[in-house]
């Protein structure tokens, strides 16, 4: 795909997503709209794949945060307009149609982190470090970091990230619930792609369905959260998958799933 600021590779029904703006993955607007941009053409080829896994090009971070130089030029209009494009571009990640593993080493910080809490699942190296130092700026998290770190963290120790701008390490991430595996140093992508081919075994319907309802409940209130789970789970009756997956099971043998 030549020289990008990010690349995929599909192998095995898997994507790769690469962020290679060097020397550390700063998240500049035009490494943003090159994330987006591949997340667009995998969607083009959703059918191709089962699971994504994203990750940092070069041996010291995933992403350290934004591109510094560029607040110097920053007004409050400039401000906006850049962070909800920014916020379309974190939504695509987080609503991809398949399951996305970030796969973390080195520096995780500030926009980093924030696109990293877009994915399914964070799978750490033993040496990430993790935090959101946007205070030492006089700003704070502005890409859904606090919002979406809710959902992971204690409120408390969320507001010590965020007041203090300290970073913390991988096994403490791990205890928090803020990455879901810490693994051996150059082993993410091994992990990752370990953990998608278990998933790929499964029905993708139902995996795929099962993503939509664990993204969208958290914003409803039960009756409404209890109503979509119905919808799509009565759905999934209809489809040939379903029945397999049935069949499958009473002639215990291994299902072979069509995506139908």
């Amino acid at each position: 795909m030549g020289e990008r600021l990010a690349y995929y590779e599909i192998k095995d029904q898997v994507a790769i997503v690469t962020m290679d703006h060097p020397p550390m993955n700063a998240l500049d607007m035009p490494t943003r709209e090159a994330i987006g941009e591949a997340f667009m053409e995998l969607d083009r080829r959703r059918e191709e794949i089962r699971g994504v896994i994203l990750c940092g090009a070069g041996e010291r971070a995933f992403a350290a945060g934004a591109d510094i130089k560029s607040f110097l030029e920053l007004t409050p209009e400039v401000a906006k307009r850049r962070l909800a494009r920014s916020h379309q571009i974190y939504r695509m990640i987080e609503d991809f149609e398949w399951p996305v593993v970030a796969a973390i080493h080195g520096f995780c910080l500030g926009g980093g982190l924030e696109l990293a809490l877009c994915c399914d699942l964070r799978f750490a190296e033993e040496n990430a470090k993790f935090g959101f130092p946007e205070v030492n700026l006089s700003v704070f998290p502005g890409n859904g970091g606090i919002w979406r770190s809710m959902y992971h963290l204690p409120i408390g120790k969320l507001k010590e990230l965020v007041y203090s701008g300290e970073m913390i390490g991988a096994e403490e991430a791990f205890r928090l619930g803020l990455v879901e595996k810490v693994v051996p140093t150059g082993k993410k992508i091994e992990a990752s792609l370990e953990f998608l081919s278990k998933v790929m075994e499964k029905g993708p319907l139902g995996v795929r369905a099962a993503k939509k309802v664990i993204n969208r409940v958290r914003d409803m209130n039960l009756s409404h959260g209890l109503e979509l789970e119905s919808d799509l789970w009565a759905n999934l009756t209809a489809t040939e998958d379903m029945k397999e997956g049935a069949r499958a099971f009473i002639e215990k043998r291994k299902p072979h799933y069509k995506c139908q």
